[in-house]
This record gives C-alpha cells, structure tokens and sequence, in this order.
C-alpha cells in the first residue's frame, strides 16, 4: 500500500500560518508561465555562449515516480539552474525509457495493449516533472518505445552489424521459465529471476550478440580519461567488469582426439605444476569428451551437469563453495614435459571465460588446490616463495649437463609451506623450482621465456583475454525494438532494407503475449511474413526484439533532434554538445547502461559521425531514499509518491529538504527529512523580501557591512560548492543569509538599507536552484520582471571577502603560546612584530634566542628556538 506523505511526516499545510506564504498558489502561478513562455528551452546555433549539456538518466514509465526519483531530479535541475546562471546555453532534456518487461506484464495481467499502459504513465509523470518546477527543454521530448526513435535504433543494429560487430550464435543463457525470458547474470539472485522468484535455469538458445569484447581494450584503457571526474567506485566497478588478464594460450594435445584443446593461463611459468586438467561442465567440449567415454560416466556426467545449470555463474565462482567434479576418463598431455593430466569436468570452470578450460596448478591456486584435495590429485610446488626475489638476481649453480641446480632443493622452510598439507596455495612471489629451464627464474621472467618457448616450440603463443562477454541483446518479449533481419528459405540472414525502416511493432490486439518460451512476435504470422529482398521469395522476420540497454545506450544523441526523420542524430550538433558535461543518476547503472553507451559511442567514433570517444565527461551518482530501512520500490509497496508530494508541503519545500538532507552521494533516511522545517525556511525568506523597503536601483556598496560581507562571500564560495556537488551546504549557508538578512531588518540596519536589498536578491537568486517556484515569486516581489532562473550569477567583491579581524595563532617550538586578533589584511613583518612584542610570547621565551621563524599571515606565526 502507498504510503502518503502524511504518513511519514507531520502534515504541514501548503499555507504557513500568519505569513501570507501560499507554497500551493505559487507553484500554480509560474508554472503556468514556464508553460507559457517556456524560457529553459536551449537556444540555437546563433547564440554564442559557451554550452553546457546536463542530463539526467531517464526514467522508465513504471506509474508514478516516487522519492527516490524526485532526488535524482531535483539534483538535475539544480545543476542546470546554476550552469544558466553562470552564462552557459543549457541543454536539459528530458525522455522516456519506455520499453520493457513491465509494461508487457502488465499488459499481460489488463489484457491491453502495452502501449496503452506506457503512455498512460508517462503522462503522469510528464505532469509530476512539472509540478516539481524542473527546468526541462520540453521542445526535446522522446520516447524510446515510439516507431520515430527505434526506427534508428535499427539503423544502429545495421551499422554493427555492417561492421561485423553483431552476430548471432548458440549459447547457454539464464532462462527463467516463469517469465519465458533470458537474464542477464545481475538480474539471477541467489539462483531466482529477480522479477518473480522462480528458479532460473541454463537453456541454450540461438541469439544475437553485439561483439563488445572487440572494444574491451579500448573500454578499459580509456576509464584514465575519466579519473577524477567519475566516481572511483563506478571507475573500479567498471575495470573489474571487464577484468583484462594477460597470459598465455597453451595448445594440449587429448588422447583420442585428433584437435587440440587451447586453454589460457596467466601463469604459464607454472606449467610444469599442472597436475589434472578442468573443462566447463557446461561447455561443448565437455560433452564431446564424455561422449567418447564409458556409459558410466556419461550418466555420472548427465546428473552433474542437470545439477550445475541451476547454479548461477556467480556461485559457480564462490571460492567458499565446497569442490565438485566428475573424471571424463579422459587425458590431456602437458606440452612441456609429456606428463598424462587427467580430465575433469567442475563447475567452478565457466564456459565462456577462456576456451571453457583450464590446466589446473593446485599448488599456486587456490580454487585448483580445494579441488585437488576433495578428489586426492597430486599437488606439486614450482614456486618457492621463499626465495628472496629482490635485490640482484642469485648466480644459479648448474650440473655437469648445464641443467640449473635447484636452489631450494635442501630448504626445509618450503616443505613446511606444502599445500598438499596445509590447504594454502602458494600464491606469492618467488624464485621457480622443479620446472626445468625455468629453475631459479622470478615470475616475471619465468612467464617471458615460457611464453617464448612455447612460441619456439609451435605449442603456445602470447595472450590475453576478458571477464567482459558479448552483449548478448535477444528478447524473447514484444515491447521492444524488433530486430531488423530477415531469414531467408536458403538459410541467409540478411538486413531489412533500409527504406523499410522502421520495421514496427505489430498490433498487440489479439496477440496472445503470455510467455510461451518463444517470442510472441512469432505468433504473429502476418507481420512475421515478408519477402527475401534479394529473390523476392517468401521469408520470415526475425521474431525478438532487442535489449532495451541498446535504446539508453545512444540516447543522449537523439536528444540533439528528436524530431529529425532523416538521421538518427546531427554529427554538427553532436560536436557542439556532446559529450554530455554532466550525467546524473543511480549508482546501480554503473556497469551495464554506462558500459554498453562507452561501447556504442566508440563503434560511432570509428564510423566518423562524431568526435569524441566518452560519452559522458562527468558523472554524479545520488545516494538512494529509504523507507523503513529500505530502497523505495513499487513492487514492494513502501514509497512516498511524487505526485502528492506536490501538493503539501509543496515541490519547493521538497526540494530544499533534499538538498539539505545530506551530501550528495549517501543514502537519505525519508523519516528524517524534515519537510516541514523546509517550509518554514521558505516562509521566512519570503518574509525577507516582502520586508526589503528599498528600490532596485540603490547603491549597495552604501549598505551594511557586515551583511555585506554575509552576501558576497556566499556569492564566492557557492559556486564551487555546487561544482563539488555540496548542496547540503549552499542550502545551510543560504539559510545563514536569510537569518543576517532577517536580523538587519529586525535590529541592525533596517528594511531600506541597500545591503539588505542586495542581500534579499542574491538570496533569491541561490534559491532558484533549490526551490524555483519561491524564487521567481520573490523575484517579483523584488521589484523584477521573470526570470531569476536566467539572472547572470553575480560578481563577490573581494574586498568583502577579507575578514574584519582574524584569529592569529603564535607557536613556539610547536605549541601555542598565544594567539592575536589581527586584520585580515596584515602583512607578514607586522604581524611578526606584533607577536614579539606579544608578553605572552616573550614569558614563553624566557630569554632563548629565536633561531628560525615562520609567518602565515594573518593566521599563524611558529618560532623556533632550537
């Protein structure tokens, strides 16, 4: 059940009580001029202002949002707002993620067309967006599910696939047989589909892929441009994500079969410790293996693998999960030294990481080492990490044949460390032992001549490989993108021409959208039926629809002409905007959306069509709003609605109790988010203006001081606060303004004194980015025409930023020993003077002879007497 905002926090009415203050009026007012007159639309090519593109991640059509994206999007316009006042021509759009499983469930369960669902929400939200005084360019509206934007997400497909970058292949996936659907690995939890808890099972399917592993260098190598501009965390996700490992692929001849089977280590210097041999249970070579053995072991084999396609690849690589195999009765030969491995198939060996096959060293290994000692294979030691490896390299004896003597040979503290014994592989640095050539060697050079000697001997060669796999964009659903191929009677697969395109959704009217294990597109003959444009014979479409992460991956692009029926977006523009200046959003988009949209912008750099490589120069990722200890969710029903947020206490009220709520980045607890108390700071700064009693046209450098210095040193610093992403403190340095305004009215210098007006529209100012509907009233109230919103950020006097007096503090030989209220603007000899003279300072001395002094004027000055 919803819970109202009533619920959470003591009801406050729109009204504050005895201050005239109509939070719900004002709302009304101006956004009826923003409707009106629309002045946070971008300009065009003949403004000259330096650009700034801000955009936050769009929001999928689930019904009305909630808090959480009410955080997201009151942070969006606060950067927007304040880039508009510091001079820049603001590109802010706003769009529709709307395609998805959700809307087709829920089609399923109304028994109505997805699309009546999708743009029914949208509406609501589009209104909601509204009411919450965002700042949007509504000239630019998308929507990803509209035949005019996938339309280019197929000419997309095309372009990649052109480029062979998109293929199809059979594979085992993550297939949750409540929903008749594939996963992706993040979306199986604990061995359930995330959606509806039913137990996921492995299925193979023929599917499309985009080959992403073709750009993971680039993908990799390219996260330094964006050090200190991204979030580290998302830096380091993202590098681990794709997990670059550089090696070795080592070929190995199997008895019995006429091929061999390439595996890739990172360890090739370990080779002579390889003592059995892992494939992928999973995997296509494991079921040629065990075919070619007893009948024993295939149903020995069959049981196994039953069980392992319940595990997802996530568990499979637990390193806490006991050991579990089965011996094929099969061997490979080790290509250095001849030996007999034999070969096992285990889970904890993926099918797709590698060749689906490893040559395990259970000595230097951890999970080979479990492994090793849950089945009794032998373990043997080929590094001796306790040999000293640094300093220069020890002279190695060698005998009578010039083979290296064993250097540790007679060294009791390695026998002490066996793994066979102890459980612990030996994982450290070290000098090699029992491996030949190798003998006496450190890792690193081990690796090198290993590498060189495969390489010499044709059984072997210089490697590297990936965590990251193919983006794998099949759906078996209808709400998404079709795909534009077409399966032609001789088994070609070739593109929907391109004056076909779009290729659209069929009417869901009558087409039965319930998960059956295929695509409900098949089910629809007519639309699946065309023609070979090559023969003009009779041929079929191909009936998924793409992933909707291909829709967000590009469309921060299309916003540059949404309307645009010729090309999916203007190189021109996107030269001019792109790359986006500022992207905001959850940290839960930090792999997949953000991977998938580096990968597509450098497939569209390589085509020429733009000039960048990164498509999103900063990113700021929000902490989440909790509810009862938990993240906001529709499907778990513990939210605060955005809707009725908008009428009490307000959208501006919060806004600011957001912003304030804390630093950008951590999780909000919505129990302690004081809407009230945002409501009472707006009343008051509304009371602040009606109380200025001075024209616009005073001289304000006539006004109060000291207020004065309040105002401008706000001015100077909240800049860089908001840079820094610091709302929480602009808005409590806001409201300390609005308390030395309130207090110069009330008791200093008056209503009609000049600082105080400066003060009351520099206030306004700053509030526009936190509360837009107060500001432009007040703004008004001032004695201005609209809009604050478009107002240049002004100039601090520096001058008023030097404090009157400030606190010096005098050390001697490290320890304070006085301390001075000096001006601000004292210079280093006087300050030194005055510390000497200081009878403080010259009790401390005692009469010792200053040696060495150190003056930081005005704040500190340190002698030294030793």
């Amino acid at each position: 059940m919803v819970s109202p905002l009533s619920q959470i926090s003591p009801p406050a009415a729109p009204t504050s009580e005895g201050t005239g203050y109509d939070a719900y009026a004002i709302q009304e007012k101006w956004q009826k001029v923003w409707t009106e007159r629309d002045p946070f639309r971008a300009a065009g090519g003949e403004d000259t202002r330096p650009r700034k593109y801000v955009l936050g991640m769009f929001p999928y059509p689930s019904g009305d949002m909630h808090m959480g994206h009410a955080e997201n999007y009151a942070y969006v316009d606060t950067v927007a707002r304040f880039w508009r006042h510091r001079g820049y021509n603001v590109l802010n759009p706003i769009g529709w993620d709307s395609f998805g499983l959700p809307a087709e469930n829920a089609a399923i369960q109304r028994g109505a067309d997805p699309r009546e669902w999708t743009y029914s929400n949208i509406a609501q939200q589009k209104a909601s967006l509204k009411n919450f005084g965002t700042s949007y360019d509504w000239s630019r509206v998308l929507h990803t599910s509209d035949p005019e934007y996938y339309r280019w997400n197929q000419w997309l497909f095309q372009l990649l696939y052109e480029r062979g970058l998109a293929y199809r292949k059979e594979s085992p996936v993550n297939w949750c047989p409540h929903d008749q659907t594939v996963l992706a690995n993040e979306q199986v939890v604990d061995g359930r589909c995330e959606r509806c808890g039913t137990e996921v099972v492995k299925k193979k399917l023929t599917q499309w892929y985009f080959k992403i592993t073709d750009y993971a260098d680039r993908l990799l190598d390219d996260l330094n441009q964006l050090e200190g501009s991204w979030p580290q965390k998302v830096i380091r996700m993202q590098r681990n994500w794709i997990g670059r490992s550089v090696g070795a692929d080592i070929d190995f001849v199997i008895e019995g079969r006429d091929e061999k089977i390439t595996v890739f280590s990172t360890r090739p210097d370990t080779l002579h410790g390889a003592t059995f041999f892992v494939v992928a249970p999973d995997s296509d070579l494991a079921a040629e293996l065990v075919a070619g053995s007893t009948a024993d072991v295939r149903m020995r084999f069959q049981d196994y693998l039953e069980r392992v396609q319940k595990i997802t690849e996530i568990d499979r690589q637990s390193t806490d999960r006991p050991k579990t195999g089965v011996f094929l009765e099969r061997y490979a030969i080790n290509p250095v030294n001849g030996e007999r491995l034999p070969i096992w198939a285990a889970d904890y060996v993926l099918a797709d990481y590698g060749h689906g096959a490893v040559m395990a060293v259970p000595a230097h290994d951890q999970r080979d080492l479990d492994f090793a000692r849950a089945f009794d294979l032998p373990v043997k030691v080929v590094v001796d990490t306790t040999a000293p490896i640094t300093g220069a390299i020890p002279v190695i004896e060698i005998d009578a044949d010039g083979v290296p003597i064993d250097p540790g040979a007679d060294g009791g503290a390695l026998d002490a460390l066996d793994p066979a014994v102890t459980g612990i592989a030996l994982t450290g640095e070290g000098r090699m032992v029992n491996s030949g050539s190798l003998d006496g060697m450190s890792k690193r050079t081990a690796i090198a001549r290993m590498i060189d000697e495969l390489e010499a001997a044709g059984t072997g060669r210089a490697a590297k490989t990936f965590r990251l796999r193919d983006w794998l964009i099949s759906r078996q659903r209808f709400w998404g993108t079709p795909i534009p191929m077409i399966h032609t009677q001789d088994g070609r697969i070739v593109p929907v021409p391109a004056d076909q395109l779009p290729l659209t959704l069929p009417d869901a009217q009558g087409l039965d959208l319930t998960p059956k294990g295929t695509s409900p597109l098949g089910g629809a003959s007519d639309w699946m039926a065309t023609v070979d444009p090559a023969t003009g014979e009779p041929a079929l479409r191909d009936p998924d629809t793409m992933d909707t992460f291909v829709d967000s991956s590009w469309y921060f692009l299309r916003f540059l002409a949404p309307g645009d029926a010729n090309e999916a977006f203007s190189s021109r523009e996107a030269n001019k905007w792109a790359p986006v200046d500022s992207y905001i959003g959850g940290v839960e988009h930090a792999i997949l959306h953000l991977l998938y949209a580096r990968f597509i912008t450098k497939v569209l750099f390589d085509e020429g069509l733009i000039e960048f490589t990164e498509p999103f120069s900063s990113l700021i990722n929000q902490g989440m709003v909790l509810l009862d200890g938990s993240k906001m969710s529709k499907s778990k029903g513990n939210l605060v609605e955005f809707a009725s947020s908008m009428m009490d206490p307000g959208a501006d009220a919060v806004r600011v109790a957001i912003a304030f709520a804390g630093p950008v980045e951590d999780d909000i607890n919505w129990e302690d988010v004081s809407t009230t108390g945002a409501q009472k700071f707006l009343a008051r700064a509304w009371r602040v203006a009606k109380d200025v009693d001075s024209s616009p046209d005073v001289v304000w450098a006539e006004g109060d001081q000291a207020l004065r210095r309040v105002t401008h040193r706000l001015l100077a610093d909240a800049p860089g606060l908001v840079e820094q992403t610091k709302f929480n403190v602009v808005v409590a340095r806001l409201m300390e303004l609005v308390n030395a305004t309130r207090k110069a009215i009330d008791t200093g210098a008056g209503p009609t004194d000049p600082a105080v007006r400066e003060a009351a529209e520099v206030m306004t100012m700053v509030l526009d980015l936190f509360a837009p509907h107060t500001a432009e009233e007040l703004w008004e109230i001032l004695g201005y025409e609209p809009f604050v919103g478009l107002v240049p950020w002004r100039q601090a006097d520096p001058m008023l930023l030097v404090e009157e007096t400030v606190t010096s503090v005098v050390q001697i030989d490290g320890k304070v020993r006085a301390t001075l209220e000096v001006s601000g603007r004292i210079d280093t000899a006087e300050l030194e003077r005055l510390a000497r003279a200081d009878e403080r300072v010259v009790r401390s001395l005692a009469g010792r002879e200053i040696t060495r002094v150190v003056v930081r004027a005005p704040k500190v000055v340190s002698f030294s007497t030793t």
